[in-house]
């Protein structure tokens, strides 16, 4: 009888231990196959860092990640930005800008049934009909606001005939923008073991993109809505990326867009841009994981990053348009105009550390050695080059004022002609006073002997 006890409890030992197994089993797969929608929108609270991260030892969520300043692609912080990882959903920015370079935002693309069942399950999608007819603009807020994949398979089928001819263009569009370590297969960052990126990289594909006042404009929207059509209803959706809501734990009152992704194989992105006293920043995060206590990590990471970039950065004019750079002495000029400032054309500002030393400044001027008149006032004369905290800065430098040629052999031509036009005139004095003291001859009449005529002897 002890025996029998034993061995049903035993068995109901393993029976429990199997089960509990079993169900871990079932919610670690739910977790790791939840569609790209749900996983898109964290909004639960963050535990963030109670200190900003240090240039050599960051406290980070994400393996890898770039903070750069928005203006001139300077990197400010990163880690592991040089390591290629799935960038899932960000993927669509660099297909959302060649989709705004290439058409106008009233243009109508219609959505073909291949397009829209390209798309594999579990992707977020705007249930976009086959046949369905949109504007660009409305294509546009689906696909980065919603992330709905199928648009990016409409874009790429109405713009290069097929998704592989549209890679090819991507990938093209990147290696124009500095992309050395990514290569692209699909235009919404559906998973593909060839399709991958960097930290750094997808940093300059945003600062392109950033660049655009209508991509900056759908990427800061809260939500979008879209019109019902004869296939469908009305469509309202709230964006993905949790730092521009409000509403959310999450929210950055500096954020200013701009795309989220997720997949199981990606895990968490993120690119965000963010705005203060004139310095715009740009982070990248890339795999980051879905922790028990910190289910927004790649947000805490963007709010440090972002506070770490304010604080030891800001954006300063470094020389002002007009500044006087160098003094020069212009051959064959009048004296009036031969001295000559060469000006600045233009104002440089920089992303400089909140401790720069304006007055530190190096520079190289770049002008010709004989500088001869006449020039013109605003006419390039040559270029100075700064480097600001690593940075090279190059501008025109122009002429102040107007410089006047000295004509000179002429004015001295015309000094001898009056020399001897004096002297001329002298000798013609001098004669006529001459003629006037010299006395006249006196002539005697005498009768010639042969004739009565009387003639001068």
């Amino acid at each position: 009888m002890k025996i029998k006890s034993k061995f049903l409890l035993i068995m109901i030992i393993i029976f429990i231990s199997t089960n509990s197994l079993f169900y871990n089993n079932i919610y670690a797969e739910s977790d790791t196959s939840t569609s790209e929608q749900a996983s898109e929108s964290d909004n639960s609270t963050s535990n963030y860092m109670d200190t900003s991260p240090e240039a050599n030892n960051l406290s980070l969520n994400s393996p890898s990640a770039i903070l750069i300043d928005a203006k001139t692609g300077k990197v400010l912080i990163a880690k592991n930005e040089n390591e290629q990882r799935y960038p899932a959903s960000i993927t669509k920015v660099l297909t959302a800008i060649i989709a705004i370079e290439k058409y106008q935002l009233t243009d109508k693309l219609t959505a073909s049934y291949n397009a829209v069942m390209s798309l594999p399950s579990g992707y977020s999608n705007a249930a976009i009909q086959p046949g369905e007819t949109f504007t660009v603009q409305e294509y546009l807020d689906m696909f980065l606001i919603q992330s709905a994949n199928e648009v990016g398979f409409i874009f790429a089928e109405n713009i290069s005939g097929s998704v592989e001819n549209f890679a090819n263009l991507m990938n093209q569009k990147a290696t124009e923008l500095g992309c050395t370590n990514s290569h692209f297969t699909n235009p919404s960052g559906v998973h593909d073991v060839n399709h991958y990126s960097t930290a750094h990289d997808m940093a300059l594909i945003a600062k392109y993109c950033m660049q655009n006042e209508t991509f900056r404009s759908i990427v800061s929207k809260t939500s979008c809505k879209i019109a019902a059509t004869d296939k469908y209803e009305e469509r309202y959706f709230r964006n993905t990326n949790d730092l521009i809501n409000p509403y959310s734990k999450c929210y950055y009152e500096y954020a200013i867009g701009i795309k989220t992704g997720y997949t199981s194989q990606a895990k968490k992105c993120l690119i965000a841009g963010a705005l203060k006293d004139n310095l715009e920043l740009i982070a990248v995060f890339l795999g980051a994981d879905v922790t028990e206590n910190q289910s927004v990590g790649r947000y805490a990471d963007a709010i440090n990053l972002f506070n770490w970039g304010f604080a030891n950065y800001k954006w300063q004019e470094v020389v002002s348009q007009n500044s006087v750079i160098k003094d020069v002495t212009v051959k064959k000029a009048t004296k009036d105009t031969k001295n000559l400032s060469l000006i600045i054309n233009n104002s440089i500002n920089s992303c400089v550390p909140v401790d720069f030393d304006i007055n530190n400044l190096n520079f190289s001027v770049d002008i010709p050695e004989n500088i001869t008149a006449p020039i013109a006032e605003g006419s390039v004369i040559g270029k100075v080059l700064y480097n600001i905290d690593g940075i090279d800065y190059s501008c025109d430098l122009v002429a102040s004022h107007n410089v006047e040629k000295s004509n000179f052999v002429i004015i001295i031509a015309q000094i001898a002609l009056a020399i001897i036009v004096l002297i001329f005139l002298a000798k013609m004095v001098s004669l006529k006073n001459n003629n006037k003291k010299k006395p006249r001859k006196k002539y005697k009449y005498k009768k010639n002997k042969f004739d009565s005529i009387y003639r001068f002897q």
